[in-house]
Formats: C-alpha cells, sequence, structure tokens
C-alpha cells in the first residue's frame, strides 16, 4: 500500500497587475503562516512522506517548503511540470510511475487539477474541490495506481490548523 497525500497551496498574492506571471505569483504572509499550522498538524497526526512532488508554480514550490520543513523526517522535494496549473492528469500519473518503490508520496498543486487527481484516483468522473491549504490521503496499491484508491481522510486547512 502506498500513501498519496494531495495538497493544495496556501493562500496566494491576487493575479493582477503586481503578477504579470502567475508562475511567479507567491504565497501571502498569511498563507505561510497558516501553511505552518497545517505542517504542524500533519506532523501531530504522525503524516510522514519519502518525497513530495510540486508544482513548479513559486506558490506550489512555497508551500512544498513550508510543509516539509514540519515533518520529521523531512522529505525531498522534487519539481514536477504535470503539477503546474491547467496540466493534464495522464502526466501526473507518467511521474507517480517514477516513484514506484516509494510507500509515502505527497503531491502539492493547484485547483482545479488537484481535485481532478483526487476524482480519478478514486474512480470518480466527478472534481473534489480543495481550499487552499486542505490536504487529503488516498491509499493505492501501485504507482501508478492500477485500481481505484481507498480515501482515508480529506481535511480543510481550519481543522488541521488547530490539531494540537
Amino acid at each position: 500500500m502506498i500513501q498519496l497525500y494531495l495538497i493544495r497551496h496556501g493562500i496566494a498574492e491576487e493575479p493582477g497587475e503586481a503578477w504579470p506571471d502567475d508562475s511567479r505569483r507567491p504565497l501571502t504572509d498569511e498563507g505561510m503562516a497558516r501553511l505552518r499550522k497545517v505542517a504542524r498538524g500533519l506532523a501531530h497526526l504522525g503524516v510522514k512522506m519519502d518525497v513530495l512532488l510540486t508544482s513548479p508554480m513559486v506558490r506550489a514550490r512555497q508551500t512544498a517548503d513550508i510543509i516539509a520543513s514540519g515533518l520529521d523526517p523531512r522529505p525531498h522535494i522534487a519539481t514536477i511540470d504535470s503539477l503546474a496549473a491547467g496540466a493534464s492528469v495522464t502526466g501526473v500519473f507518467a511521474d507517480l510511475e517514477k516513484h514506484a518503490k516509494r510507500t509515502s508520496v505527497g503531491l502539492v498543486g493547484h485547483e482545479p487539477n488537484i481535485g481532478e487527481l483526487m476524482g480519478r484516483l478514486l474512480g470518480s468522473k466527478r472534481e473534489f474541490g480543495f481550499k487552499k491549504g486542505a490536504v487529503c490521503r488516498i491509499d493505492v496499491d501501485a504507482l501508478p495506481p492500477a485500481a481505484r484508491g481507498e480515501l482515508r481522510w480529506f481535511l480543510p486547512p481550519k481543522v488541521l490548523r488547530n490539531i494540537r
């Protein structure tokens, strides 16, 4: 069994004139502070990851750095283009195949992609809505998954921030 942790990036700066290149839009100070609390909640739940795969977009990479720094041991972080906003879920499955020997993998991405990925992993045609900073755990039999995964939990960021 492999544990997959799907994570939506934290609160980022608003798109607009200040950030004409959306890929460079960073987390806000509040977004970073909230994610540190989410990371503490994950650590308290005993979450461990062998590797944390992230979108190359700045806000996702910052999210991965904050989550990884809150876990013990700290997972290796790898950037994969298949998690970028607007990328295809099929690409994520191809990238997961490269981590077939792992037992616990985190993925940091964007909406609606991360919600679509959750749906595909659960055998649903439906997308699931992720709040910024939300995390779910889905257990699968192999990477890439050969069968429908099992949803173990899906927690909004407010719940994770309040776990002590």
